[in-house]
This record gives structure tokens, C-alpha cells and sequence, in this order.
């Protein structure tokens, strides 16, 4: 856990902004519902801008990176776990404590409140953690699919992924298609980080550690029948402190054009913190 406690003054330090490319290295699916399906379209398209352009949506990147660090920090379990919604068959389960060193509250936000856990007595949020982190959309470069490759796919940007689920009893097969983005496509990521204290720096390397976790895992749908699997590259990191924007003063470049490794080792490093000044 963090060094935060109860008395921890946030003022603010200045800002991460954090920039680079994600590569599909499979094709991705994330999903935009089926409310608007067409005749002869996929029956689980994937989400779209006002351009028809596919893109990864913030809130999925985010979640994802919150669900993962949760598992291998060991609160992903019962007693740890919070009710977003308790609708049936919908329900959503995050982790939320009312610690104040617990590094995912502190790095994603926790509201006030009362709030059902999975087990035990429901939790009282005497206060709000504003979050540390924000991930943005991450726009389609377009040009990196090809005209090679568009010349294999279903539409002009996407492909259409054919399954089958098989009744264990009739042996009877329930086709279903699915709209991807194709291997080889990139996507721009931002994520900018709010550094409020001295006690905030060491999350940079929580960040980092959860965008490994996801290059061994995956993005969107379908992550266990091989879609998804990403990974992050021409990676940029900036600084710019609190007289970046009081006064004008130029920011600083951290990393240019690196690797996920490059970016952790630096996070990583015990004088990293100094860097942040």
C-alpha cells in the first residue's frame, strides 16, 4: 500500500501526461451493444465514432487497467469487493475500501457514501479521493490498416469474426459473428496523471505495472478466444509542473519514443521522485 494517510495534504505538484500507440496484436473487439444491428452486419459490433471509425474507449482501457492491478494486489476477493450494481444478472462488483493508503482508491477515486459490499456490513465513504488518473479515447491511427489489408476485410476498417457455441446434448451449433478491429491496427492512447503530493510519485510505477499486466492479458470481448491481446509502444512521457501552467515555464521530456520496459524501469527507479520537481 501507499504512504497516504488520513492527513495527507493535497495540493498540487503538476502533471504525467503519458502518450504512445497501442498495437493490436490479435484482432479486437470492443463491443457497442446491438441496438442498431444491419441486414447482413455482425450480430456484436464494435464501437464507433460520429465517423464510423473504431476506437477504444477510455473508460474500457481504464477499467481494465483498474480490474487487473485489483487481481494481482489480492482485492479482487469477496470481502474487498463493492456492489456497483446489484441488478440480476448485471451485477457489477469493484474493489473500495475507505483506507487511505489503499493505492486503487487513491489512483482511480472513491466517492462518498454508503455502498453494499459482497460480504459484510455495507461500507460508509466518510470522504471523496479524487482520482489520480484519467484515460482518454484512443482514436484509430486510420493509415495503419493497409490496403493490403482491407483488401481481406468484411468492411472497410473491420473484419467479421465467425464462432459457434455447441450444444453438449443435440450437438447442435449456435452460429454468432463478431466485428473486429484487425491485428496489426493502432490506436493513440493519452493518460494523464494528477500528481497532488509527494505520496502520489510512487504510483507511476502501479501504472506501469498494469499496462504489462495487460500486454499478457487482454483488451475487450472475447479476451479468452484470442482476441485482444495488445501491446504499447512509442511511448512519450512528460512532466509539466505547477509553474508549466502559473507561469509558462517549459515541460519535460521523461521518455521519447520508448518501450513499456523503458517506462517501467524509469517509474521504477529509486530517483524517480526527483525527477518530479
Amino acid at each position: 500500500m501507499s504512504s497516504h494517510t488520513a492527513d495527507t495534504a493535497l495540493t498540487f505538484l503538476g502533471k504525467l501526461i503519458l502518450e504512445g500507440e497501442i498495437h493490436c496484436q490479435t484482432g479486437l473487439h470492443i463491443g457497442a451493444g446491438k441496438g442498431s444491428l444491419e441486414i447482413g452486419g455482425a450480430d456484436n459490433p464494435v464501437v464507433k465514432d460520429a465517423f464510423g471509425i473504431p476506437y477504444i474507449p477510455g473508460s474500457s482501457l481504464r477499467g481494465r487497467l483498474r480490474a487487473l492491478l485489483e487481481q494481482t494486489m489480492g482485492l479482487a476477493i469477496p470481502s474487498e469487493l463493492v456492489y456497483l450494481s446489484k441488478r440480476k444478472g448485471q451485477e457489477v462488483r469493484i474493489h473500495q475500501s475507505d483506507r487511505a493508503d489503499d493505492e486503487i482508491c487513491v489512483l482511480f477515486g472513491r466517492n462518498p457514501g454508503r455502498v453494499d459490499k459482497v460480504t459484510g456490513e455495507a461500507l460508509e465513504g466518510a470522504s471523496a479521493t479524487p482520482a489520480r488518473l484519467t484515460v482518454y479515447d484512443a482514436p484509430l491511427v486510420v493509415d495503419s490498416i493497409t490496403p493490403q489489408m482491407r483488401e481481406n476485410l468484411d468492411d472497410e476498417l473491420t473484419e467479421v469474426k465467425s464462432e459457434n457455441a455447441v450444444d453438449r446434448i443435440t450437438s447442435q451449433a449456435n452460429p454468432r459473428t463478431l466485428e473486429r478491429v484487425p491485428a496489426g491496427a493502432r490506436f493513440k492512447f493519452r493518460m494523464v496523471m494528477d500528481v497532488l503530493c509527494e505520496e502520489d510519485k510512487p504510483l507511476v510505477a502501479r501504472l506501469a505495472e498494469g499496462l504489462r499486466l495487460l500486454e499478457d492479458d487482454a483488451l475487450g470481448g472475447g479476451g479468452s478466444r484470442g482476441n485482444g491481446r495488445v501491446a504499447f509502444g512509442g511511448i512519450n512521457l512528460l512532466w509539466r509542473g505547477k509553474d508549466y501552467y502559473a507561469k509558462g515555464s517549459a515541460e519535460e521530456s521523461l521518455l521519447t519514443a520508448a518501450d513499456l520496459a523503458a517506462f517501467q524501469q524509469l517509474a521504477s527507479a529509486g530517483d524517480f521522485s526527483a525527477k518530479l520537481a
